[in-house]
């Protein structure tokens, strides 16, 4: 099996990722009824994110947190969603890749997700 090396390789990441998102009732409705992605237009914008954070190709240049909190305000995005989140990111990347780059981008989708986690709690304590 081969490392991440490419945005080839992570569309095939990505795509396979929200498969398993899509398909999944504990979170999908987050996508299709709070955000209504159109997938098509979503997963070139989160290739890009992924390849800055892990190719250092730059690019990405929206707010990931502020959508977030934005989404949030919406639909309360609680640490259970989080779990699931994190756990079909790991499987999709221990299914498709494995070597430095794969170990990296889970370790940066559990900070991303941690640090995500902080910000709308700080958000929904704020009075």
């Amino acid at each position: 099996m081969n490392d991440i090396q490419n945005q080839t390789d992570l569309y095939l990441l990505v795509d396979e990722f929200y498969k398993k998102l899509l398909s999944d009732d504990t979170i999908s409705y987050v996508f299709t009824d709070v955000v209504k992605i159109k997938i098509e237009e979503h997963l070139p914008i989160l290739v890009t994110f992924w390849s800055q954070v892990i190719l250092g190709t730059g690019g990405y240049a929206n707010n990931l947190t502020q959508i977030h909190l934005d989404i949030d305000a919406k639909s309360h995005l609680t640490p259970a969603l989080f779990k699931v989140w994190i756990g079909h990111f790991n499987a999709t990347v221990d299914e498709n890749f494995e070597g430095e780059n794969a170990e990296k981008i889970k370790t940066q989708a559990l900070n991303l997700a941690t640090v995500l986690q902080i910000k709308i709690a700080q958000q929904n304590t704020i009075i």
